[in-house]
């Protein structure tokens, strides 16, 4: 398992992924109330140019949520670098959140991300 935080703070993310052996799964949580509002799936196919690889994606958010939002673009990374299906529960939550703050929660989730590409390398 890995378990990788970034930022800090309201704007603190943690990424916690487990490798299933057929796919990996995992969680993006953080702000002032980590909890689950969404939940995204994403299966490898072959690119549609006919040159690489891609995904078909599949973002289920809970009423009332945008969780999901940050969740896709990690989820996308994932599974084409890894070539695997990737399942993530997203729940990041900052009281009356401005542009700001959201820009500084989704740097953090590429940012642990990166901490994730880099761990997994030195394995």
């Amino acid at each position: 398992m890995y378990e990788i935080s970034a930022g800090e703070g309201k704007h603190r993310v943690w990424l916690k992924l487990w490798d299933t052996g057929q796919g990996w799964t995992g969680s993006l949580t953080g702000g002032e109330t980590p909890h689950v509002g969404g939940i995204v799936l994403a299966v490898p196919r072959a690119s549609l140019t006919g040159c690489g690889l891609s995904c078909d994606i599949w973002a289920v958010p809970a009423p009332g949520h945008l969780d999901h939002e940050a969740a896709v673009p990690i989820a996308r990374q994932l599974c084409v670098r890894l070539e695997v299906t990737v399942a993530l529960a997203a729940g990041i939550h900052i009281e009356r959140a401005a542009a700001w703050d959201i820009a500084q929660v989704r740097e953090n989730c590429e940012a642990a991300l990166a901490e994730f590409w880099r761990s997994l390398k030195q394995e």
